[in-house]
């Protein structure tokens, strides 16, 4: 009888190591900028019980810009995230970075201009003379004067003011420039402004006038995707499946962001993931399929970012910065 006790009491000793080593698989998440509507999939994934169903624990972490991802994956302190495909591209041009983009979510570029509708400004060509404010550290500034040189523009026909982020609103609100160079999916927020003042806006998008490319992706380290191949693919087959939960309801994302982050006004959050939505379901997604990267298409992305650096675009094959090997056509 003692025998038998011993022998049941190690099997279940047994029974409970086994279970700590089959511990759920984890994944260091990094958005590129902190929680607002357009970082909501990720939240959503996590709220819904996606991950948790497939035995995956989830850290969301904040980075500080898409460089920023690029290197917390590359030096180990993430495992997972989302960043502009540029940096990317502009990190392994000339160097060894172990990190690889593995998913688009954006199929056009996120860079607009926002004018008052009523200002007479319809088309860039009308900018000429005008004054824009500008963040004082955004990547759009330095594609700025290329897309201007592309509709045979001078960087001189437009002012650019560089002021911090939470000035530019008021500014443009107030007539004090005559727009700003922004991100499409921060249209709400200056919607709220605007109509405080009585008046609506405009937006230019730059992908109107040429400016072509794929903007953010998800990105996983190489270390990742050479030890836990297939946690990368399903980590990809949830991202995705949020991301579509979220597109068909916008204020659901914006109520998951919210429970994550108490901050978050879930109304706003629902409305800045809504203005992303045309950057992720368009032409281009329904031509080459959601989440791939089409060899053209990311040439193209490319030669702005080579451009842009002032680098030979021999310094880097895009192609080799990408991989369509974790999601299913």
């Amino acid at each position: 009888m003692i025998y038998r006790f011993r022998r049941y009491l190690l099997t279940a000793v047994l029974v409970s190591m086994t279970a700590g080593v089959q511990a759920a698989d984890k994944i260091r998440w990094l958005n590129d900028w902190l929680p607002a509507g357009d970082k909501a999939i990720i939240y959503l994934a996590v709220e819904k019980g996606l991950f948790a169903a497939e035995d995956i624990e989830v850290e969301i972490m904040s980075g500080r810009g898409s460089s920023d991802v690029v290197t917390k994956l590359a030096t180990g302190a993430a495992d997972m995230g989302t960043g502009g495909l540029s940096a990317l591209l502009q990190a392994k041009a000339g160097a060894t970075v172990p990190v690889t983009a593995v998913l688009s979510v954006y199929t056009k570029q996120p860079d607009a201009v926002f004018v008052s509708a009523d200002s007479g400004i319809e088309t860039l060509d009308d900018l000429k003379g005008k004054n824009l404010a500008t963040a004082t550290f955004s990547a759009s500034n330095v594609t700025w004067p290329l897309v201007l040189e592309a509709n045979g523009m001078s960087p001189d026909d437009v002012r650019v003011t560089k002021v911090d982020p939470g000035a530019m609103g008021p500014m443009m609100s107030t007539g004090r420039v005559d727009g700003t160079i922004n991100w499409i999916t921060k249209l709400p927020a200056f919607n709220a402004l605007m109509k405080q003042a009585g008046k609506e806006i405009r937006v230019l998008p730059w992908s109107d006038y040429g400016f072509d490319g794929y903007g953010l992706s998800v990105f996983a380290s190489d270390r990742l995707i050479k030890e836990k191949p297939e946690l990368v693919r399903k980590v990809l087959t949830i991202y995705r499946q949020a991301q579509k939960m979220a597109i068909e309801d916008p204020q659901q994302a914006g109520a998951a962001l919210k429970a994550k982050v108490a901050e978050v006004d879930a109304a706003v959050a629902a409305e800045e993931f809504s203005a992303s939505i045309p950057l992720m379901k368009n032409e281009i997604s329904e031509r080459d399929g959601a989440g791939t990267f089409n060899p053209s298409l990311l040439a193209t992305t490319w030669k702005w970012v080579a451009k842009a650096q002032g680098l030979p675009e021999d310094t880097l094959n895009p192609e080799d910065a990408v991989s369509g090997d974790f999601i299913s056509k």
